[in-house]
């Protein structure tokens, strides 16, 4: 049974939280702690329900050796029931966390809703974690990439108070 439990929440669940996902998938791994985290990724909106993780995000994860943690995924919405079982949910912008309370269940829940960013040791950028969905480029997937991994070890320190 998983001690500790974190959903990451981006709008359609094809770019930033599945990489936020895999990024926090490899640190567990990493340091042998998979078996104590449920970690899951979803969406605010249903409008890649269904979809792999975007093309450019899926070269960037291959590139730094973290997409077979994320492989078999397909986006998804945040249902009422995720409030329930995860213990954190972290956002990647501040239009993720009005998605999420208008979506929440009116009565009081689990989860605790956050900005993954927040945890970012380089906060230049505000704790946001910004679409590169409409990106021309491959560098906005790696600035997400960087990001998240930053975020995902800090949070996992403050979680669990390694140092």
């Amino acid at each position: 049974m998983a001690k500790h439990s974190v959903l990451f929440v981006c709008f359609g669940n094809t770019c930033r939280s599945p990489i936020a996902e895999a990024c926090f998938k490899q640190l567990l791994s990493e340091r042998n702690m998979l078996d104590d985290w449920q970690v899951d990724s979803a969406g605010t909106s249903t409008n890649h329900q269904g979809e792999s993780p975007s093309s450019r995000g899926q070269s960037c994860m291959k590139s730094r050796g973290i997409y077979h943690h994320v492989e078999h995924h397909k986006a998804r919405q945040i249902t009422l029931q995720d409030f329930e079982r995860f213990d954190y949910i972290l956002t990647m912008d501040e239009g993720n966390v009005s998605n999420l309370e208008s979506l929440a269940p009116a009565k009081a829940h689990k989860a605790q809703i956050q900005l993954l960013g927040s945890y970012d040791s380089d906060q230049s950028f505000g704790g946001i974690i910004t679409d590169p969905y409409h990106s021309i480029g491959d560098e906005e997937f790696e600035v997400v990439y960087r990001q998240c991994l930053r975020s995902c070890r800090e949070f996992y320190n403050e979680v669990t108070g390694a140092p």
